[in-house]
């Protein structure tokens, strides 16, 4: 049965949820994407657009017929150790004698699936930081609404000093910025994945003519021109840059099979995002305990119920984000670990361990996003328990505490907030 997010409330895959470009028809979905702009790339002016977007359409158009054949290559996908060597074998019955061909001609495996899951976490990432702008703007306003209004500081869990309630805001968006701005750094620069069989074009070559010459190659696929660019003087890089810019990924100078930097860095800005909106639910959920009581989250019908006791409104958008900032640092260390571990040409099994990982994080990321920017939008500030808190921690403190050097602090954030809106405007 298919996976539908039961376990990942805020997560889940319906129709509609913004973690659903993260689910396993997303990931089939973009495979075979990848493999009609490749079919298009090598075909030219051969084969009109229509003729292989049309054999996907079929396969995979429609949600059941997707799911289906997800399930299918899923289960195939045992015997070559990834989904997509039964994908070809169906693409290419598909696509019938004049196109099949095309199909996958030059690649590898690797190739395909590292250049879709890219495409996927990138669909991700935007999803995520549209929703971490959201988050900034709340935290700006609040930030700005409270700047200079005294709240007890802790340390250590302890009663430390007056700062003030904007002074902590400032600090949730300056993490919320941070985050932000890696994850759009980083996932606008991933990468195509190329290399063919070892990293070292043979299959392009094989495609394109043993000399390197244009014409047709040892496939039988008629290979465009060159243009000039990268390698001019080798046409493999002309299949590969015009390869890039169907699917609109930017092209690096080697192939990177075993060089994972491209999927290190988009679980790192992945798992910061999660880390800087922990630190936010983390706040919040010291603040919505009783005697504390100086924030409350948005209310909704059924949020916060309990199964047991009626009375309860449990802080669940808060809770949902820390799951997430629990969860992502370890996805990302198994990223990571996988990338340390990579070996020769391909690895084996460190390559494999990476799938599962990136779409956790993933998804984890969008929902973190997506919550955080809901309890931002709506959270509640009690000011009476918040000057209540500042005298009982701090009895002797007075009245009016200077607290000009935190308000100071919260000018400096906003501006550097309005100036990051404004590039980006």
């Amino acid at each position: 049965m298919p996976d539908v997010g039961l376990l990942t409330p805020g997560a889940d895959l319906g129709p509609g949820s913004p973690a659903a470009v993260t689910d396993d028809v997303a990931v089939l979905r973009a495979m075979l994407r990848v493999e009609a702009a490749w079919v298009r790339v090598v075909l030219g002016g051969r084969a009109t657009e229509g003729d292989i977007d049309g054999v996907v359409e079929r396969l995979a158009g429609a949600d059941d017929d997707a799911l289906a054949l997800a399930t299918r290559l899923a289960r195939a996908g045992v015997a070559g150790g990834n989904p997509v060597i039964p994908l070809v074998a169906t693409l290419r019955e598909a696509a019938g004698p004049r196109l099949a061909p095309a199909v996958h001609a030059g690649l590898t495996s690797q190739d395909v699936l590292d250049t879709a899951l890219l495409l996927v976490l990138r669909d991700a990432a935007r999803a995520a930081v549209a929703d971490l702008d959201r988050a900034a703007a709340a935290a700006a306003r609040l930030a700005a609404e409270h700047r200079a209004r005294p709240a007890l500081a802790r340390t250590l869990a302890q009663a430390a000093v007056p700062t003030t309630l904007g002074a902590r805001f400032a600090g949730w968006l300056q993490g919320v910025l941070a985050a932000r701005a890696f994850l759009a750094a980083v996932s606008d620069a991933l990468p195509l994945a190329y290399g063919g069989a070892a990293g070292e074009l043979s299959g392009l070559t094989e495609l394109v003519g043993p000399s390197g010459a244009t014409g047709t190659g040892r496939s039988g696929v008629t290979a465009p021109t060159p243009a000039g660019g990268v390698g001019a003087a080798r046409p493999e890089f002309d299949l590969v840059e015009a390869w890039g810019a169907e699917l609109g990924l930017p092209v690096g100078p080697a192939p990177w099979h075993a060089t994972r930097t491209p999927v290190v860095r988009i679980a790192s800005a992945l798992a910061e995002t999660c880390t800087a909106l922990g630190k936010v639910a983390n706040d919040v959920l010291q603040a919505v305990r009783p005697g504390v009581g100086e924030l409350r989250e948005p209310a909704a019908p059924g949020r916060g119920t309990s199964s047991a006791m009626a009375h309860k409104r449990n802080p669940v958008l808060s809770v949902l984000v820390r799951r997430s900032a629990i969860s992502a640092p370890h996805l990302a260390a198994q990223v990571l670990g996988a990338a340390g571990l990579a070996v020769d040409e391909r690895s084996d099994g460190a390559w494999h361990a990476e799938w599962p990982a990136l779409q956790l994080l993933a998804r984890h990321a969008i929902a973190s996003a997506h919550a955080a920017a809901e309890l931002l939008e709506g959270l509640e500030v009690d000011i009476d328990a918040v000057a209540r808190n500042l005298r009982d921690g701090l009895p002797d403190v007075g009245p009016a505490p200077d607290v000009e050097a935190a308000a100071a602090v919260v000018g400096r954030v906003l501006d550097q907030y309005a100036e990051q809106v404004g590039q980006d405007a």
